[in-house]
């Protein structure tokens, strides 16, 4: 028994594949990947490791570079793949380096067929991925394209907003269900057909249901019986008994005085009856539902039989943002050991690098403030000194 357990995982190790990987080690990523021409002004991507970064050859990516620039690069799997009965696995890592405030930072991925150097906005693509950030949009999209249509997921799931770098990662397995996760952690599961409208609905309205005329929804009613007291009509305002026609009032001249009107205190507003449970209540009616005839179940909502490229095509007010680490796999794990040589070491000398800044940072700000707070002190005795030697003068 414990032997075919074995084989079988080893089977599984065996069959896991990676179909793409880029880390923008040097220059040679420029060959691999095309420049659309769909447009005669895409912003540069430059290689970068930007501002913290341990080593620089295997923590560079390729930085967004010019402001207010759409940009357009994306480049061809080794094979194209199905992933007919298997997980996909797509993951890269992002940093808005330069405090981002309009601008997207996802990928999309596509079959092998798509025509790179006319790559844009409209190219058809299996999924979009990743963050998108402009004013009150700071979201991770996850579109998927379902029989021509794109569908972006119904859950909002926040992206990461500092100028660190992130890791995005998202699955979707043979079982109609996906993941979400950044920086290794799920921010976001569930099933594919719950969380996108790629199917029409399982159940509608009964079209030739209608609630009945003598339905009664009203929970409570006016009591038929409850009568206003006699005494209940009040004006809301009164004249003031306590107000005194001034003195110097001339009728002629202003006209004859009124006292002032103040609040009436046995006011007592509009009578209404009081409320009594009405014995018809029968229940908010609830629109019967039934089977939709146009709903047919797909369990290959995960499946895509063509995946062969990866691109970036994006807009950016203000530049700066660097992708690297760009995975995609049938293994969960493979993307957790790619993830573990390359943005798990990132992250440790990024945090030292930050930690190390912001102390110096933090240093530099005490030091000033105690300048200031000793160039006041000065200040402060010299002006007493000048004050004193001033009374002094005016007692000789």
């Amino acid at each position: 028994m414990k032997t075919s357990v074995c084989l079988l995982a080893l089977v599984a190790v065996v069959a896991a594949e990676v179909y793409f990987t880029e880390e923008f080690n040097d220059d040679s990523w420029e060959q691999r990947w095309v420049q659309s021409k769909h447009k005669e002004d895409y912003g540069e991507f430059k290689l970068s490791a930007g501002k913290y970064f341990g080593v620089e050859s295997r923590d560079q990516g390729i930085k967004t570079s010019q402001d207010a620039k759409f940009y357009s690069r994306a480049a061809k799997f080794d094979k194209e793949f199905s992933n007919k009965g298997k997980s996909v696995v797509i993951q890269y890592t992002v940093k808005h380096e330069q405090g981002i405030d309009c601008g997207g930072g996802y990928v999309k991925v596509m079959r092998s067929d798509a025509d790179l150097a006319d790559f844009h906005g409209e190219t058809p693509y299996n999924v979009m991925f990743g963050p998108d950030i402009c004013g009150s949009t700071r979201r991770v999209h996850v579109i998927l394209n379902y029989k021509g249509k794109n569908h972006l997921i119904k859950k909002e799931i926040n992206c990461k907003l500092d100028e660190l770098t992130h890791l995005y990662t998202l699955i979707l397995n043979s079982d109609n269900t996906y993941d979400v996760k950044i920086d290794g952690k799920s921010v976001q599961s569930g099933s594919i057909e719950e969380d996108w409208d790629l199917l029409p609905a399982k159940k509608i309205k009964d079209p030739d249901a209608k609630k009945p005329e003598d339905w009664d929804e009203r929970e409570y009613i006016d009591d038929a019986e409850d009568t206003k007291p006699e005494d209940w009509e009040k004006p809301e305002h009164i004249p003031d008994p306590d107000a005194k026609k001034p003195e110097d009032w001339d009728d002629e001249m202003d006209g004859e005085w009124e006292p002032p009107m103040i609040d009436n205190p046995e006011y007592k507003g509009d009578w209404k009856p009081k409320q009594i449970k009405n014995p018809a209540y029968k229940g908010k009616w609830i629109h019967p539902e039934i089977e939709n005839p146009e709903y047919t179940p797909d369990d290959e909502l995960y499946l895509y039989e063509n995946w062969g490229a990866i691109g970036f095509d994006l807009w950016q007010v203000k530049s700066g943002t660097i992708f690297d680490n760009v995975i995609v796999t049938d293994s969960i794990q493979q993307a957790e050991d790619h993830a573990a040589e390359t943005f798990d070491k990132l992250k440790v000398d990024e945090e030292e690098k930050k930690a190390a800044e912001d102390a110096i940072a933090r240093a530099a700000q005490e030091e000033a403030l105690k300048k200031q707070e000793a160039e006041e002190a000065e200040q402060q005795d010299e002006e007493e000194a000048a004050k004193e030697e001033e009374e002094g003068h005016d007692e000789l």
